[in-house]
Formats: structure tokens, C-alpha cells, sequence
């Protein structure tokens, strides 16, 4: 079995890809090319020079939209990002 580990002070997190067209109120398709994407993805292992990360493997958090190093790997995309570029932590809360 293979898997990929992040050294010193990155993250690697999987990415999943939203598929599917939207269409807007007045009927305009939006074909998937023409969208962003949304720069979150699920922890998936952190490199061994990162103390007290605040994260941890299986966590979803937004990082920063051009960083890190996008890879294919076992048909899965991945990216390895530095710590650093890490903006937060999505966390689910309930409504007042």
C-alpha cells in the first residue's frame, strides 16, 4: 500500500471537485469551467515539524487561493500546503 506523507511544516489535504452546472434566476447555464473553486479541503496528514497545529487529520479548513502544490495520486487530488497558508478551520456550529 502507498500513501503520501507531508514533510516538515506541511499539510496534505484532499481535495474533492464539485461537479455539475449551475444556472442562474434568469436561466443562464454556468458550465463548471467558468466557476471558482472553493479553496477548502479535508486534512488528510501534517508534516512532522508542525507543534500544537490547531488542526488535525480530518478537519475541513480554507486556505489560501493560489498556494501549495496540487497532485493526482490513486485517482484522488491532493495539495500539499504549507502550515502557514492555513486561513482557518471550518467548524460546524448550531443555530441560536
Amino acid at each position: 500500500m502507498r500513501e503520501l506523507q507531508p514533510l516538515n511544516e506541511n499539510v496534505l489535504l484532499e481535495l474533492s471537485e464539485k461537479k455539475g452546472e449551475q444556472k442562474t434566476a434568469s436561466g443562464i447555464i454556468i458550465p463548471d469551467s467558468a466557476k471558482g473553486k472553493e479553496p477548502t479541503g479535508k486534512v488528510v496528514a501534517l508534516g512532522n515539524n508542525i507543534e500544537n497545529p490547531g488542526i488535525s487529520v480530518g478537519d475541513t479548513v480554507l486556505y489560501k487561493e493560489f498556494s501549495g502544490n496540487e497532485v493526482e495520486f490513486d485517482d484522488k487530488k491532493y495539495l500539499f500546503i504549507p502550515y502557514a497558508d492555513i486561513l482557518g478551520k471550518v467548524v460546524e456550529t448550531e443555530k441560536i
